[in-house]
């Protein structure tokens, strides 16, 4: 019988180190969300937008990368649709495929959102360019799968 090795108790930089990301994390979540409010939008919402901003994507893939249900993603999608923010489109590889698109007008809001989030600003731009690169790279290693 195979025995297991207990994982060591993460020393006292590494806790430190876990609280401080939490409550990067947390700030991030709360001006986000006060962004996305200022917009008429929930979070989820504005996170979708955001998604489709950068590229039409189908509904499944949509829900993989917001971490929900397709359902979820198919009422997100209908509310962003209403206001003239989404658009759906047949996927140009797959004509069975329906893909959503953000609108020119849904591409305008997403940008407004980024541009008014203040943990991008304030926070971030308090560290020099070399900062912001080793602290990029810093947190891509650590989310490598």
């Amino acid at each position: 019988m195979a025995t297991s090795h207990p994982t060591p108790r993460p020393d006292a930089l590494t806790l430190e180190v876990v609280e401080l990301i939490g409550e990067a994390v947390a700030r991030f979540h709360a001006d986000y969300e006060e962004a996305a409010a200022r917009h008429a939008l929930t979070g989820a919402q504005a996170r979708l937008l955001s998604l489709l901003s950068l590229e039409p994507l189908p509904m499944r893939r949509l829900a993989q990368r917001l971490r929900c249900e397709p359902s979820n993603v198919t009422g997100i999608v209908d509310r962003l649709e209403l206001r003239g923010l989404v658009e759906r489109r047949p996927d140009p590889a797959d004509r069975r495929v329906k893909v959503a698109a953000a609108t020119d007008e849904g591409r305008r809001v997403a940008r407004a959102l980024r541009d008014s989030l203040r943990f991008a600003r304030e926070p971030l731009a308090g560290l020099s360019e070399a900062e912001r690169l080793a602290l990029r790279d810093a947190l891509r290693r650590m989310l490598e799968e």
